[in-house]
């Protein structure tokens, strides 16, 4: 399961790579909680016009669809920064120093594979939704309305694209922890244990009361 993270900084370029990638995966997190509040508003207006006068939004679950990419993609890479995606610590939390590093130095170069494959796949299925020639540059559309299908689709190679920019970063960060045995690298999540994760909550709410 996922933990608790720090990200340390420093001047070195790999640092100051992370925090400008950081920027972007924060504009696209915040999009993505936009559609979020979007879809809910679309459903306070969809289910009050059809108890009002029994007309209901046209097209709800074409909108629907069309935000699905938004909420599920553009914040993945801005999670992934932070350490925050689910997964299994039994193994990775006995590990320490060179090995941690190794660990986690493949298992981040497996997932960027993945992740290029996907970007590959993605980008080919936009292809073929895509059209300069057709009515909205667009070979389908929703089946409701009519809205084009292709922007949505473009969302995932982009999303994608910007996680696989991270995970490159990350690599670059385990990998230089591993050659050089550092104790708490640059540009990576660092997981805390329970007690730091104590420790850094009392430190944040300390004065709120």
């Amino acid at each position: 399961m996922a933990g608790q993270a720090t990200v340390l900084e420093d001047q070195s370029l790999l640092s100051r790579l992370d925090r400008r990638l950081l920027g972007l995966e924060q504009v696209m997190a915040l999009l993505s909680g936009l559609a979020v509040f979007g879809l809910m508003v679309l459903a306070v207006v969809s289910v009050s016009g059809r108890n009002a006068i029994n007309a209901p939004l046209p097209g709800y679950v074409d909108w629907i669809e069309q935000a699905m990419p938004l909420i599920a993609f553009l914040g993945v890479s801005y999670v992934q920064r932070g350490g925050g995606h689910i997964r299994m610590d039994i193994v990775i939390s006995r590990l320490h120093g060179r090995a941690l590093w190794l660990f986690e130095f493949v298992s981040t170069m497996l997932i960027l594979l993945l992740m290029l494959a996907l970007v590959w796949g993605s980008w080919s299925h936009f292809d073929r939704s895509f059209d300069f020639g057709a009515p909205l540059w667009s070979r389908d559309s929703s089946i409701d309305i009519g809205i084009p299908i292709w922007p949505a689709k473009l969302l995932a190679p982009i999303a994608f694209s910007v996680l696989s920019l991270r995970l490159i970063l990350q690599a670059w960060g385990f990998g230089r922890a591993f050659l050089l045995g550092l104790d708490a690298p640059v540009a990576v999540p660092l997981i805390q244990d329970a007690a730091a994760q104590a420790a850094a909550e009392a430190e944040q709410y300390e004065g709120q009361d």
